[in-house]
């Protein structure tokens, strides 16, 4: 009778289900990325400045009625895997934590109006990542393991922008 096997070891059943006796935990630095996706819609617009120069400035994108994007956004962890888990984070829950942080706040809204940290900021792909890496990083800090190493937001797939965080400057 042919030997069960477990799809992942190719060894046989017996032999998968018996521990090993101990588990290495390998040294080094890792980045993991979360990639997550939220759709809205923005004006760019200065209102310290005359129509005239927000429209030169910025074209399309100052449409008083709005104009909206399908954002990628992608927040990268760096640190070392913990030695039991093997994991700097739990992606599931790095997923919870950009849905609270972000994505709830930011689906289907006017982020210059209906956003409360985005108000009175000029939502510009490259003020967004700021905005984002200071609302996500506060739900980071109780990770042993990991750090917010990057936030890069595509605005569209050939635009984006990436923030490293107020220490990279």
């Amino acid at each position: 009778m042919p030997t069960k096997r477990n799809a992942r070891s190719r060894r046989p059943a017996s032999a998968a289900a018996a521990a090993p006796a101990s588990v290495r935990a390998l040294q080094g630095v890792v980045t993991i990325t979360r990639q997550v996706h939220f759709n809205s819609a923005h004006r760019l617009y200065n209102p310290t400045k005359s129509l005239e120069w927000n429209q030169k400035q910025y074209g399309l994108c100052t449409n008083p009625h709005w104009h909206g994007h399908n954002y990628v956004l992608e927040v990268s962890l760096r640190g070392r895997p913990d030695p039991v888990t093997g994991y700097i984070v739990d992606l599931a829950e790095l997923k919870r934590i950009l849905h609270a942080a972000v994505v709830d706040q930011c689906d289907h809204r006017n982020l210059n109006d209906e956003v409360d940290f985005l108000r009175g900021i000029i939502p510009s792909t490259e003020n967004l990542v700021i905005a984002f890496w200071n609302e996500i990083e506060p739900h980071l800090r109780h990770l042993k393991h990991a750090r917010l190493h990057c936030v890069r937001l595509y605005e569209t797939p050939r635009n984006f922008a990436e923030y490293f965080g107020p220490a990279a400057t």
